[in-house]
């Protein structure tokens, strides 16, 4: 609980449906609880994809500017053009798993999303799920998709 007794519940979103589908769930288990939401949009500055041309890296401002689409983005998907009350979006500078696991200790609860595994026989998360099941302080709720 933060300082005013209220919960409050960190939700990772990435820009990925599975994000969307767990924005949405943790939405409505902060309206149950009367919770304050706290979206959490991470962004690294210093992760180069391995597969682009020397030349077409996007710099850190162009980084930061596709993770704040990608945020606005996900808060219109679940919530439509206004944002519900007691709902706080925020674009966090920093690798993701190590952005929620510090939101968490100020949190009641963290929610993920996870796209399923390709077959049933794989029973793989992400990384950023396996780092905040490991390390979070508060419990971690992950939210699949169908």
């Amino acid at each position: 609980m933060n300082s005013t007794g209220q919960q409050t519940i960190v939700v990772g979103v990435s820009g990925s449906s599975a994000s969307v589908t767990a924005l949405r769930w943790a939405a409505d288990e902060a309206q149950r609880r009367h919770a304050l939401l706290r979206v959490v949009r991470s962004w690294d500055p210093e992760f180069r994809a391995p597969y682009a041309a020397l030349g077409s890296l996007p710099t850190a401002d162009q980084q930061r500017a596709a993770a704040s689409q990608e945020l606005a983005a996900a808060m219109r998907a679940a919530f439509g053009p206004a944002t519900p009350d007691g709902v706080v979006a925020e674009l966090a500078e920093g690798i993701a798993e190590r952005t929620l696991v510090e939101r968490s200790v100020a949190a009641d609860l963290l929610v993920l999303g996870a796209t399923p595994p390709p077959t049933p026989a794989v029973r793989a998360v992400g990384a950023v799920v396996r780092t905040c099941l490991s390390r979070a302080h508060c419990p971690v709720v992950v939210v699949g998709t169908a």
